[in-house]
């Protein structure tokens, strides 16, 4: 799912060829099965043949790949080269995997390490699944909007963002059980008081989620005047949850967090 209407993206980009590219990308990286040009134009409500210049740019820099017999494109593996480029000089994941394999396991929950792209999105970046029966669909590289779940509040707890800025983005997102903005706003503040957030069924009816920031700016930025650059998250079935305690699962990810905040802040 795409956070914004393509259109709208056009419009707000500088550069349009690249809004639409990157649009393209994300639809066939999703796609279960190789896509023909007409439903991927479809989706994107783009012009065919404005589609299909930017598939063959696309295929040209071997960032998508075409199928003569089928007609349908696939992800391509220039992708790879990139992503691989982007994890080697990212500090983060290789320090977040341990402590998300030890939280997984200790509990038999999922946990992830997700980096925040501002007010727009998150997006997961380490994944590590306990072996309990229930695990969240969510592999490196998927993308959510930046204030859902427990992550939203965490985000929302250290930004300087005003409330009416928080309202609009807060009507946008999707739960299943959504809570009022007032509540929502009594959750941020306790996210903010106790450095831990937690959404109990409203993003996922029957699951709990629960998120500590991490930041990794200079030790002249208090983390209490600046946004996380990332977080922990840890998810799991609600009685799952309930049978080792929320105050532990996430007291034990704001103990992972801050130690991990202080080395990425070295």
């Amino acid at each position: 799912m795409i956070d914004v209407p393509l259109d709208q993206a056009i419009k707000a980009s500088k550069a349009p060829a690249i809004a639409r590219a990157a649009a393209v990308m994300r639809l066939l990286g999703k796609a279960d099965a190789p896509l023909p040009l007409q439903a991927i134009a479809r989706e994107l409500a783009l012009v065919p043949s404005t589609c299909l210049y930017v598939l063959r740019a696309l295929v040209e820099e071997e960032l998508a790949v075409f199928d003569p017999p089928t007609k349908r494109y696939t992800l391509g593996p220039g992708v790879l080269s990139l992503a691989h480029q982007w994890l080697r000089r990212d500090p983060f994941r290789d320090l977040a995997q341990p402590l998300l394999d030890d939280i997984a396991r200790r509990h038999d929950i999922t946990a992830l390490g997700v980096q925040i792209a501002g007010m727009d999105h998150i997006i997961a970046v380490a994944v590590s699944q306990g072996a309990g029966n229930f695990r969240l669909s969510t592999q490196v590289g998927s993308r959510f909007p930046a204030l859902i779940s427990a992550t939203g509040r965490c985000i929302a707890a250290f930004s300087a963002a005003p409330p009416l800025r928080l309202e609009g983005r807060f009507a946008r997102l999707r739960w299943d059980n959504p809570p009022t903005f007032a509540q929502w706003l009594d959750q941020v503040a306790e996210a903010r008081a106790r450095g831990w957030a937690v959404d109990a069924g409203h993003y996922i009816a029957g699951v709990t989620v629960l998120a500590a920031p991490v930041w990794s700016g200079g030790d002249d930025a208090p983390p209490s005047h600046t946004p996380p650059s990332h977080a922990l998250v840890a998810s799991g079935l609600s009685r799952t949850i309930a049978e080792v305690g929320e105050k532990a699962v996430g007291d034990l990810l704001k103990a992972s967090a801050d130690g991990l905040s202080a080395r990425l802040r070295r």
